[in-house]
């Protein structure tokens, strides 16, 4: 390139830059969203939505000028969510499973730091459908293609794989901080794995069948504030529940059309009432149980506008009751809060 035509040259690229922060800095109207509330008024509201998130910018982390010069000129300014399947938060650090990138997002705004994690060590990310975190520095990502667990630290560099030649599709992940113990729902096994803390398989839950303790393509696994295993019985219609041994206690759900009613049931996750939540991926709708099993509310519908679902996957809920939802379709994760002073009986 000529001497003359650098400074312009980079009067381009800066300006190009300068319209690229204009168009990252623009925020759709969020006015009628932030009044989002279910029930709806002028019934008591037990759910509010939040905010919705794409990307690093929509939880205020911000590159600096060369850094969105590198981006620019890589072809990858955007950083967007692809089809997150399952999502995790520790503080206001959100960890995001996104099978359609394929990678692991790490969104940590207290570092002002996006990390998008492609790989685990020489090994290309190819379905990762499940992340779970310890109370400490690890997170847990379930790869169904590798067919391993891979752990990671905060910063996204890989520590350690968990596998075992029994493993088939593992689907599913919740860590008991209690006990050191890493539940592995393994859709294709039929059954939950319980890995101790040195990466060892414990034992296993379950088995393919019908009957109680039994499974039919388990998909997600939480663990509930009273130590509860809640694990997603996907094509029993149903969620099982057991002790952290592993004893089954109880069951709910069938498959059917009607409220309470279970049509593609997915992430499960309990809020500090001990209330059950459940993703209907094709109801696009998050049910809310009490633990006997009995429907209370639910909040979203089909559709792409804030509270709205399409393919829902995996749901997170923090220790202040805020609650995650990995929107698969709609490439982003709904925040929305419980709202514990106000009851639902």
């Amino acid at each position: 390139m000529r001497a003359s035509a650098k400074p312009i040259y980079l009067l381009f690229i800066m300006s190009v830059l300068a319209a690229c922060s204009t168009i990252e800095n623009t925020v759709p109207d969020t006015a009628t969203a932030a009044s989002l509330v279910w029930p709806s008024p002028p019934l008591e509201p037990r759910i509010r939505f939040l905010t919705s998130v794409t990307r690093g910018r929509d939880l205020g982390i911000k590159f600096s000028f060369w850094r969105r010069m590198r981006n620019f000129v890589r072809g990858d300014e955007e950083m967007l969510f692809v089809r997150p399947a399952d999502v995790a938060a520790r503080g206001d650090a959100l960890y995001v499973a996104d099978v359609g990138a394929p990678a692991l997002w790490i969104l940590d705004p207290r570092r002002q730091r996006t990390r998008r994690v492609s790989a685990a060590g020489a090994q290309q990310l190819v379905s990762p459908v499940a992340v779970t975190l310890d109370p400490g520095d690890r997170v847990f990502l379930a790869d169904s293609y590798h067919r391993k667990v891979f752990v990671y630290d905060s910063n996204g560099e890989l520590q350690s794989v968990v596998s075992d030649q029994r493993f088939e599709r593992p689907a599913g992940l919740a860590y008991d901080s209690g006990a050191d113990l890493l539940y592995v729902a393994d859709s294709a096994a039929h059954r939950v794995w319980v890995i101790d803390g040195a990466g060892n398989l414990e034992r296993a839950i379950g088995r393919r069948g019908v009957a109680p303790g039994e499974f039919n393509y388990p998909t997600h696994v939480a663990i509930g504030r009273d130590n509860t295993v809640y694990v997603t019985d996907a094509l029993g219609f149903r969620i099982q529940t057991f002790t952290r041994d592993g004893r089954f206690v109880s069951s709910f759900g069938r498959h059917g059309d009607g409220s309470g009613d279970f049509a593609a049931p997915k992430g499960v996750a309990g809020d500090s009432d001990g209330h059950v939540y459940v993703v209907d991926a094709l109801f696009d709708t998050v049910q809310i149980f009490d633990s006997g099993g009995r429907l209370l509310l639910n909040f979203g519908s089909h559709g792409a506008h804030a509270g709205q679902f399409w393919l829902p996957g995996g749901i997170f809920i923090d220790a202040d009751d805020r609650i995650y939802v990995a929107d698969g379709y709609n490439q982003r994760i709904q925040v929305f809060q419980y709202l514990k002073g106000n009851r639902f009986d």
